[in-house]
């Protein structure tokens, strides 16, 4: 198949799949949603990833009625199907399906959706251009749900001004990204991030990206920081399934970072052979 859609059972190609109106994800965004690449029809970093979302689904008490370890194998009996090898697989959790009400009348089966389709990993090695924006997204964002519709905004407006990436900040501090997280390397050679907490998502690809630095002595630091702080750091660096380890070079126009490519060229490459030891045949 050059392409894959499916759900609760079903799949066809993406573009012949249908879904029931009464599912909640269509009336209120009501569910929770996860990103992997693969390559040579071998997903990257999928246990993490599902892991994350069952643990969101706890949150929202969102009931999954497959277990993660059968859940894993439906992502990988789909993605044998496609025949582009390097995919982009989607898959979403809505609550359930039922007739229009704010607060579920009963305890739902949720729904299980994919999609897949080729896609290969973007190139890290190219710097990125971003933008600076208030953020103005619900104070839940440590769970990966379907309400996008800030981020989708942030992204419109970047690629309006020629952009590739919106970062969001409080006041003066720095969250993440529209789609990514950020995180900087300072002067003195540390990693600085936002601390995982209910502001931003925690990446899987974040925690890629410290565990690396560890292994290499790289201190990582886990707290706020501010755009002042941002635009001043020796590199600016963004992370996301699909951008390992990114540089940025610009800033609303502003050129950034360019201080310490050495700890950059040593992270960025030891993230991209990590992604490429776990998908070879």
């Amino acid at each position: 198949m050059k392409n894959l859609g499916y759900y609760n059972g079903k799949y066809d190609l993406i573009e012949n799949m249908t879904v029931p109106m009464n599912d909640r994800a269509c009336y209120f965004g009501d569910g929770i949603f996860e990103v992997i690449y693969t390559r040579n029809h071998k997903p990257y970093a999928l246990d993490e990833h599902m892991d994350r979302l069952y643990a969101s689904a706890e949150e929202l008490g969102i009931h999954i009625r497959i277990t993660k370890e059968e859940f894993s194998s439906l992502i990988v009996s789909l993605i044998a199907k496609v025949d582009d090898g390097e995919q982009l697989v989607y898959w979403q959790v809505s609550r359930g399906t039922e007739m229009r009400s704010h607060a579920p009348t009963k305890e739902l089966d949720a729904n299980i959706w994919v999609t897949i389709r080729p896609m290969r990993l973007r190139d890290s090695y190219t710097p990125m251009t971003a933008i600076t924006m208030e953020d103005t997204r619900f104070l839940h964002c440590n769970m990966k749900t379907l309400n996008l519709i800030p981020t989708v905004l942030a992204s419109q407006e970047a690629v309006r001004r020629g952009c590739d990436e919106a970062i969001f900040h409080r006041g003066e501090r720095v969250t993440e990204c529209a789609h990514s997280n950020v995180s900087i390397i300072t002067d003195k050679g540390e990693l600085k991030t936002a601390p995982a907490d209910n502001m931003i998502l925690a990446g899987v690809a974040r925690g890629h990206l410290l565990k690396v630095c560890r292994q290499f002595g790289i201190p990582v630091i886990e707290e706020p920081f501010t755009v002042k702080e941002m635009m001043e750091a020796a590199e600016i660096v963004v992370t996301s399934s699909g951008t390992l380890c990114r540089p940025v070079k610009e800033i609303d126009g502003v050129p950034v970072g360019g201080r310490a490519n050495d700890i950059l060229c040593k992270l960025r490459d030891a993230l991209t052979k990590d992604f490429m030891d776990k998908t070879e045949v």
